[in-house]
């Protein structure tokens, strides 16, 4: 096997390695990190930062980001959550939330694929305006949710799988066999690999980057109502900080940020990697604020394991 291969392989495996590791380290941290009560609760609330995680993987494949998926959840979950107080119609609710995710979506990809503002800049805006909204909407009160049926999308468990889990392992196998299995998928690696030559072979660039942006809503919209559901709640400050654990877990997922490199199905193992932290300095009593610390530093982290294995995949071609 030449030293090439090996290098791929390294980099495909390399986010179950991690996660070994640091379950192994959790363990010896706590005794309580592997009781059945515990990891219930880890596999609960890693589901909302691996689907918009999922959705993400296919923006950063394409060379993308998208800074506004906090905000596209906070507004899609504040909206489910009003309209369904206001009619208590659950379905209409979950609609709502997915819709708002899906014309989100829409917006980004025009303002990037169309307009050809930088992804950065324009979801950046992006961010600050729809939190802008979600702030305006609940006046900065939160919405409480009583319809049993609708917290049951978050809470609930079919053969002892929570409800939430099995939402996102099918949301991954779909992902996985559009970006495997389909001509789109395929033109998105083309896309992130370089644009240039992908136009020249009749791709539309412009629609293959637009809906990488409106498959990242959709799933922000999916994600609202799963955290709305099991909070039983919708907050002003509902979704606030999940872009920092989505992309977390796309580059820990081995997703290269520079695009074109990268799977969908790893990007669950990164959100269980940043879900396992979080969890393991709750166990330990650790200062919530000192989460964001240890985050940035497994962010600054993943960027250079990421770019140290670009540069010895380079250097073995």
């Amino acid at each position: 096997m030449n030293k090439k291969k090996i290098i791929n392989q390294i980099n495909v495996y390399r986010s179950a390695m991690i996660l070994l590791i640091i379950c192994i380290v959790a363990t010896i941290l706590s005794p309580n990190f592997l009781s059945m009560t515990n990891l219930f609760n880890v596999s609960k609330q890693v589901t909302v930062a691996g689907i918009v995680g999922c959705g993400m993987t296919f923006v950063i494949l394409t060379g993308g980001i998208d800074l506004s998926v906090g905000s596209i959840l906070g507004l899609s979950g504040v909206l489910a959550a009003g309209i369904l107080n206001s009619t208590g119609n659950v379905f209409f609710a979950i609609v709502t939330a997915i819709g708002i995710g899906l014309l989100c979506g829409i917006v980004n990809g025009f303002w990037v694929a169309q307009c050809e503002i930088p992804p950065f800049i324009a979801t950046l805006g992006m961010m600050t305006l729809l939190r802008g909204c979600v702030l305006v909407y609940t006046k900065g009160s939160p919405i409480s949710i009583k319809a049993d049926a609708y917290k049951y999308i978050g809470k609930g468990a079919i053969f002892g799988i929570p409800v939430p889990v099995i939402i996102l392992l099918v949301l991954y196998i779909i992902a996985h066999i559009i970006l495997t299995k389909t001509a789109y998928g395929r033109s998105v690696y083309a896309f992130g690999g370089n644009r240039e030559a992908a136009r020249l072979s009749g791709i539309s660039t412009k629609k293959t980057e637009w809906l990488v942006y409106v498959i990242n809503g959709l799933m922000c919209g999916i994600a609202a109502v799963i955290l709305t559901a099991r909070l039983g709640s919708a907050q002003s400050t509902t979704g606030e900080g999940i872009e920092m654990d989505a992309i977390a877990a796309v580059i820990l997922g081995g997703t290269s940020l520079s695009g074109g490199v990268g799977f969908v199905l790893p990007t669950v193992v990164g959100a269980m990697i940043m879900g396992i932290i979080d969890n393991i300095l709750t166990l330990m009593n650790v200062n919530p604020h000192a989460t964001s610390i240890v985050k940035g530093a497994v962010i600054l982290i993943a960027v250079l394991v990421d770019k140290k294995v670009k540069d010895l995949s380079a250097k073995a071609e």
